[in-house]
């Protein structure tokens, strides 16, 4: 399952913060920009969280990017790690030609849910809507349980740092569970 959440530096009004950031000035490739999340309605300043996860809810490989980056880009590793699979992604992944370039260089198979208005709707088929679920919940518990969105580093290299710093505490809290016989998805009560 693929998705991606948007994990701004700062809160606050993006543009006016925006400007004032200092994080990544000397190496500009590495640097916050803004973006816009659909989801949400909003403009942002910072970076986007790309992950890749299994079934049952264990992150396997991820990117942060600038936030102006497309989705569709963070494919393109994907397919160089990745080959005879299926993947569920989340409406930002939409597009044919993608689609078909993994499937003929890495007979990856990318399922995404159509847009209302695209021509071909379809209702969602029920076990993909149950795997986009689970893929939501954890972005959701990183984001809530974990803070992912609230970072208060001032460089860059601190900002990646604490971003994997909270993804690997999170797999660590499912490994602690699958360990126990515990749902794995209860990461909130793995140490209890």
């Amino acid at each position: 399952m693929l998705n991606n959440t948007t994990p701004p530096t700062f809160a606050g009004d993006p543009i006016a913060r925006g400007k004032r950031c200092k994080m990544g000035k000397m190496n500009y490739s590495k640097a916050p920009s803004f973006g816009y999340c659909a989801s949400q309605g909003t403009y942002y300043y910072g970076y986007k969280l790309h992950a890749l996860c299994g079934l049952n809810g264990v992150i396997h490989s991820y990117d942060l990017t600038k936030a102006c980056v497309h989705d569709i880009n963070y494919l393109q590793d994907v397919k160089m790690e990745y080959h005879d699979c299926s993947i569920f992604g989340d409406r930002g992944y939409i597009g044919k030609e993608v689609q078909l370039d993994l499937f003929e260089t890495a007979n990856i198979k990318l399922e995404c849910p159509y847009r209302l208005n695209q021509k071909e709707w379809k209702p969602l088929f029920i076990p993909f809507a149950k795997a986009r679920k689970r893929i939501e919940t954890v972005f959701s518990q990183l984001s809530d349980q974990f803070m992912l969105i609230r970072n208060y580093a001032k460089e860059t290299k601190g900002l990646f740092a604490r971003i994997i710093g909270k993804i690997s505490a999170f797999t660590i809290l499912q490994y602690i569970n699958k360990s126990n016989n515990n749902p794995i998805g209860r990461v909130k009560y793995a140490l209890s």
